[in-house]
């Protein structure tokens, strides 16, 4: 055997070896990998699902009609406000706004809270 038939024969041997290497011990461990990513993916997109449906999908435990408004001038023009505090649909609405950082619609309406937190306002939406 000479010199080249033995580097060919060398070379051979180290693809081979190199593939059944990637065959036995690497393709398996990135099979399983990549397995994990992909479960991991389905759970997050089922995650966000149930996030935005439940964002879109309010549930109010509080009436409006049952708050004291009274109507108000601001700089951006009337609007409505109460500082209604024993009521309990006021205290519902101050729930529901502390949880959204102070600021919500419902049914045609914007609602904010004052900075004093015992304040609410509310306009129409055009």
């Amino acid at each position: 055997m000479n010199d080249k038939e033995l580097v060919e024969t060398v070379r051979q041997i180290c693809k081979d070896t190199f593939w059944e290497i990637l065959d036995v011990e690497v393709l398996p461990v990135l099979l399983d990998y990549a397995n994990g990513v992909e479960a991991l993916a389905v759970k997050l997109k089922r995650q966000i699902s149930e996030l935005t449906k439940a964002e879109t999908k309010p549930v109010w435990n509080w009436d409006p009609s049952k708050i004291r408004w009274v109507e108000a001038v601001g700089l951006k023009g009337k609007y409505e406000r109460s500082e209604d505090v024993n009521g309990l649909d006021f205290k519902q609405l101050v729930k529901d706004l502390a949880v959204r950082n102070g600021k919500l619609s419902r049914e045609g309406y914007f609602y904010w809270l004052f900075r004093n937190g015992a304040t609410i306002g509310r306009k129409r939406r055009a």
